[in-house]
Formats: C-alpha cells, sequence, structure tokens
C-alpha cells in the first residue's frame, strides 16, 4: 500500500483535520482504540496511580512525596483505602466487562459483583503481603553485603520493588481480575527490567540482586528465600499447539524453583517439567532444561583462557 502523498501546499490545520479523520475512523476498533463498546477501559496511567497508592501504604513515607508523621499513620493509611477501593473496583469491573464482550461470556451479568470480590480480597490480603514483603526486604538486607541499612533496601532496590508490585498483582490475577495486574506488573517491568508475570507464585524471602533482565514466567513456582542475580530466566521450553496451531493456553509451561535456591547471573532455566530441588545452586550462564535433586550444585566446565604474547 502506497503512502498518501501530503500537498507542498496544504496548510498545517488542513492536514490536521484530514489526519484526524482518517485516524478516528475505526473509533470502535478493539485492537487499538479504547473508546468501542461504552467501556473506556481505564488508561495505563490510572492504574499506575493506583499503584503508587498501594505502595505508599504499604511501605508508608517511602514510596510517596511526603514523609508521614508520627501518629498519622492510620488517617494516612485509611484516606488511601477508600480511593484505591472505589477507584480500583470501577476499573476492574469494566475490565470483566471488557473480557466479557471481547472473549467469554457476552452479558454474564456478574461483572460488578466480580469486582467488589477481586477488590475485596486484595484489601484483606495486603496486611500478608506487608508481612511477606518484610521477608523480602530482610532476605535482601542480609543477602547484599553492599546494603547498608533496610531503608536503603525498601527505597532503592528494584528487585524490592518488582516483586512489591508482583505481590498485589498477583493477588488480582488470582481473583480472576483481567488486564489489571498484566499492566501492573509491565509498569515495575518497565522501571526496573524486572519481568514478572503476575501468574508466577513466590514464596517469602525472595530477592532479585541488581535485577535487570530476570524473567520469570507465568507458571513458575518459587519456594521460600529464593535469590535470583541478573539476567536469569524461567521460562518456557515450547509451546504446544491446538489442531488448528494455536498456542494452547493454561497449561504448565513454566519451571518450579524449591525452597533456599540461588541461581546466579544469566543462568537460563525451562519448561513446566522443570524442578530445581531444594538447597541447589546453579551456576551463571548455566542451561537446563531438566530436573535437578535438592542440594544439587551445576556448573558450566570451566573454559581454558587462550594466553598469547602481544604483538608489538
Amino acid at each position: 500500500m502506497k503512502p498518501d502523498i501530503i500537498p507542498a501546499a496544504e496548510e498545517p490545520d488542513v492536514l490536521r483535520v484530514r489526519v484526524a479523520s482518517r485516524l478516528s475512523a475505526c473509533e470502535s476498533c478493539a485492537m487499538t482504540t479504547n473508546s468501542g463498546q461504552g467501556l473506556q477501559l481505564a488508561g495505563r496511567k490510572a492504574i499506575y496511580q493506583i499503584l503508587d497508592e498501594l505502595l505508599a501504604i504499604l511501605f508508608p513515607g517511602c514510596h510517596g512525596i511526603d514523609a508521614v508523621m508520627p501518629g498519622n499513620l492510620n488517617d494516612f493509611i485509611l484516606q488511601k483505602l477508600e480511593v484505591i477501593e472505589n477507584q480500583l473496583r470501577t476499573h476492574i469491573e469494566k475490565a470483566f466487562r471488557y473480557q466479557c464482550v471481547f472473549e467469554k461470556c457476552k452479558d454474564c451479568g456478574k461483572c460488578p459483583e466480580n469486582a467488589v470480590l477481586a477488590v475485596r480480597k486484595l484489601l484483606e490480603e495486603l496486611p500478608q503481603i506487608k508481612r511477606t514483603l518484610e521477608a523480602d526486604i530482610t532476605a535482601a538486607y542480609e543477602g547484599d553485603p553492599a546494603a547498608r541499612s533496610v531503608m536503603e533496601v525498601v527505597m532503592s532496590y528494584p528487585g524490592l520493588q518488582a516483586i512489591a508490585v508482583h505481590r498485589i498483582a498477583h493477588v488480582l490475577y488470582a481473583a480472576g481480575a483481567p488486564l489489571i495486574p498484566r499492566i501492573m506488573s509491565e509498569y515495575a517491568h518497565s522501571e526496573t527490567g524486572i519481568d514478572i508475570h503476575p501468574g508466577a507464585t513466590i514464596g517469602p524471602g525472595f530477592f532479585i540482586d541488581h535485577g535487570t533482565g530476570v524473567v520469570i514466567g507465568e507458571t513458575s513456582v518459587i519456594g521460600r528465600n529464593v535469590k535470583l542475580y541478573q539476567g536469569v530466566t524461567l521460562g518456557a521450553l515450547s509451546f504446544p499447539k491446538d489442531k488448528d496451531g494455536n498456542p494452547i493456553k493454561g497449561i504448565k509451561r513454566h519451571p518450579d524453583v524449591e525452597d533456599n535456591v540461588t541461581i546466579y547471573a544469566g543462568a537460563t532455566i525451562l519448561g513446566g517439567d522443570t524442578t530445581i530441588g531444594e538447597g541447589s545452586e546453579i551456576g551463571g550462564n548455566v542451561w537446563l532444561t531438566h530436573s535437578v535433586p535438592p542440594n544439587s550444585k551445576v556448573y558450566n566446565q570451566q573454559p581454558k583462557p587462550l594466553i598469547t604474547k602481544k604483538h608489538q
């Protein structure tokens, strides 16, 4: 298809009118426009704002702009919870409606009820999320000799930010909320370089050191006190397809990592049948597509460097 030729003498306002007319011609196009079917889903920044408010509750005075004054913490949290509950319920209800119209039931009538249940589930889980994050913070502080204080971990470590967002998104994902959890996880991905699918199950005491390039797939299950370094991938080995050639969804595709495992930088572990046994240590740049028993040490064979005299 040849591009339109823009007349050289066309006035700027005429050009803008013509371009706007063509761009808006497919206003109800579900692929690129969020205005069809009367749904008006929340834009990404609206979800980011709610996520920031949730992080401000979990880390008062750390992830916002202003410090929380002594004696005001309860009122501070109550005020934010009210705003979060109302806004998030509205956004999740629209996401459920989108799912009904474009994917599944067309008009089940349960979207408002499902949204209320998902938001209530998240609010009920916030105290437990906070306790789990405290274990994550301790793991980071004790596991990184460079950490000078717990507050340094809380306010500056990308691994903690990524896992905090994940623990919020995972609750909503488990409650069946569509779209919103993935927007949250991709926000953390863009901010930290750490890509954790909201479907992944991750135990307490989780620490990602440095973090950039870590990928954790949807069906991964990670136990307690697991430590990953940068560039680790817990991914899928292959994508089984149905009779029409489309990837089959909803099956186990990613590895399990049991308690007290350390996985060093650049390691790639693939496959839904792959389990890294408890207490194991996986070396840097290792490629694994099969399980290893508990208390294993897995390293690549050390290459021999070739050293020659530099020519003058």
